[in-house]
Order: structure tokens, then C-alpha cells, then sequence
């Protein structure tokens, strides 16, 4: 068991800049809850390993998840970000530009993600991550399988649900939604799936290499 202090010490082992503190800072003045230090540093790295060059994020906030997933993509890599708040992605823009991260490599769209995602081209994308509507999660894994290439990865934030997944008791829909979302990604014949425990928690899948 994880003592509350080793999990501090992993959430803050990679320490943020004063760019991605102030695009806290705005989250909080319009009421947005960001991804941890650790799910964002767990986000950049995920998309080093995969080389990214191609990612979808949905639920931009204001750009603290999009800005570590960029910090991990190829330096030629376009995320793509879908809000429904116009707003909130005007001040996405803000905080990717303060991180030096040229205009052409971060594709805002603002509308709901489900309007959207059919839009974009299948087997495309490299990293697929998922911070929207909790109770749309089972739709956005669908989307996500067309999406990603062969040996792309899937995310989903808040895969703990603020302790209430893990509790049975918990029976509202959007901890029922999280909860048999993980049933289904661990059982799926065409995903490797890990449930991390880093901020509210990660869900995680590989989506598998299938014979021609």
C-alpha cells in the first residue's frame, strides 16, 4: 500500500514551469479541473514513447494536459483539442503560445466532442486522450478505436473517480459509466489495458497489431 507522502512525491517527481502554473491559475478562475503534475507527466511520456506525431485530446480546459502531450510529441506532431467552451480553448491558446509552441502545431476545435470526432480521419492518430463527459466515456472509446493507428494508445482521466469507482456502493452514472468502461477495455480481445494510479487515475490501452 502507498503511503499518502510516496504518492506526493510521485505526483510532483516532475516539477511544472511557471507556463503550465498560470495555465492552472486560469483553470481555477473559470472553474476547470486540470489533470495532476503526474498525469500530465505521465501523458508526456506516453506520447514520447509513441513518437507522436498525430493526437487527439478531448476536453481542452486550458491547456495543461494539451501542453504536456505536446512537450512529448515529435517537435512536428499537431495536436488536435475539442472543447465545447470557445473560451476555454481561447485561453488553451494563451498557454501554448507562452509555451513557445508554434500556432500551426495545436489544432483547437471548439463543439461537443461527439459532433466532432466523427470528422476526423480514421486510424490517423498516434494517442487518443479522454477528459470530457464522463457519461459519453463509453462512446469516446469507440471513437477512439477508429481513430487510433495499430499500436496506438487510448487515455481516459479520471479513472478513480475521486474514490467512488472502486467503491460498489457508488451507483451514480458517471462512476457506473467509469466503472464498466474498465470492465470492458480489460476484457477487450483487441486492447492492452492498465489502470494507473497517478492523479484521479488513468486508464490506459494499447490498441493491438492485427494480422493482414
Amino acid at each position: 500500500m502507498i503511503s499518502a507522502g510516496s504518492w506526493s512525491h510521485a505526483e510532483g517527481f516532475i516539477a511544472e514551469d511557471d507556463v503550465l502554473i498560470a495555465a492552472r491559475a486560469r483553470a481555477e478562475e473559470v472553474g476547470v479541473v486540470p489533470v495532476s503534475s503526474g498525469a500530465g507527466a505521465t501523458l508526456r511520456f506516453l506520447a514520447s514513447v509513441l513518437e507522436a506525431r498525430a493526437v487527439v485530446e478531448i476536453g481542452t480546459g486550458t491547456g495543461v494536459s494539451g501542453l504536456w502531450l505536446l512537450r512529448g510529441m515529435r517537435a512536428d506532431g499537431v495536436l488536435t483539442t475539442v472543447d465545447i467552451e470557445a473560451e476555454h480553448q481561447r485561453l488553451a491558446r494563451e498557454t501554448f503560445t507562452e509555451g513557445g509552441v508554434p500556432t500551426q502545431r495545436a489544432r483547437t476545435i471548439p463543439g461537443a466532442a461527439l459532433e466532432v470526432l466523427p470528422r476526423l480521419t480514421d486510424g490517423h492518430y498516434d494517442l487518443v486522450f479522454c477528459d470530457g463527459d464522463k457519461e459519453e466515456y463509453a462512446d469516446y472509446l469507440t471513437e477512439a478505436l477508429r481513430l487510433l493507428r495499430p499500436g496506438g494508445v487510448v487515455v481516459f482521466d479520471n479513472a478513480l473517480w475521486h474514490d467512488r469507482v472502486a467503491d460498489p456502493a457508488q451507483r451514480d452514472p458517471e462512476t457506473a459509466t467509469i466503472r464498466d468502461l474498465g470492465r470492458t477495455m480489460a476484457a477487450h480481445d483487441d486492447l492492452v489495458s492498465v489502470l494507473l494510479p497517478v492523479g484521479d487515475g488513468l486508464l490506459a490501452a494499447r490498441k493491438v497489431w492485427q494480422p493482414d
